[in-house]
């Protein structure tokens, strides 16, 4: 399975955390336009930079010329990760990480929250923002776990259902539709929590730190 992180162009995790994620198996760094310029301050070297260029900084973009990949790509109607994640799916990747996809503009956050769905049958995709970890689930779901770890769920709609086994606020087919109701930091009971999603796809919202403690990556 070919994996990838994508850096954006918000705000960016520590140099450790990027290598920590190549170690466990997403090896290819491709930076979103502006994400070069993280790249840049971090002082590691993307695979790929894609993008308009309309965000990454001219010497930056020099600096890279002859160390990375530089694919630019002046198609307007896809977001600069779009197109990061178009080239991926091209090349066959079957999951990526975003990083930096959160930060200062609330509009770059909700489309890049808004992308982990529309792409979701094509690619998985994972979402890494400070603290906490985000994926995206439908179906038949095991979380490894530990006992007392937060986990939260987010629904989108009335349709979807949500059942559970291990939680200590259990789900027995449950909506939890957007801006009505959540299942905001419920928690593990053991090293195993059962999910079983109908009708649509929901957000499982983790502790990055409680993850990469106990290993979680390792097993990916």
């Amino acid at each position: 399975m070919n994996k990838a992180l994508i850096l954006a162009n918000g705000l960016h995790p520590s140099v450790s955390v990027i290598r920590y994620l190549q170690k466990n198996g997403y090896r290819t760094l491709v930076c979103a336009d502006g994400g070069g310029n993280s790249a840049y301050q971090l002082g590691i070297n993307p695979d790929l930079i894609i993008g308009d260029f309309d965000s990454i900084n001219h010497d930056v973009l020099k600096y890279y010329e002859n160390k990375s990949r530089i694919i630019k790509i002046n198609r307007q109607n896809d977001t600069d990760v779009e197109k990061c994640l178009k080239y991926l799916i091209q090349k066959k990747y079957s999951e990526v990480i975003l990083l930096g996809a959160t930060g200062d503009r609330l509009d770059h956050s909700f489309c890049n929250l808004g992308i982990v769905l529309k792409f979701y049958d094509k690619i998985r995709i994972n979402i890494l923002h400070q603290k906490s970890y985000l994926q995206c689930f439908s179906g038949k779901v095991i979380l490894t776990s530990v006992k007392n770890e937060i986990i939260s769920l987010y629904g989108f709609d009335d349709k979807t259902k949500i059942s559970s086994k291990g939680l200590k606020y259990p789900l027995d087919r449950v909506s939890l539709p957007f801006g009505k109701k959540e299942s905001t930091s419920n928690v593990s009971m053991s090293d195993k929590v059962e999910l079983k999603i109908t009708g649509g796809k929901i957000f499982v919202i983790r502790d990055f730190k409680t993850l990469r403690k106990n290993g979680f990556f390792q097993q990916s």
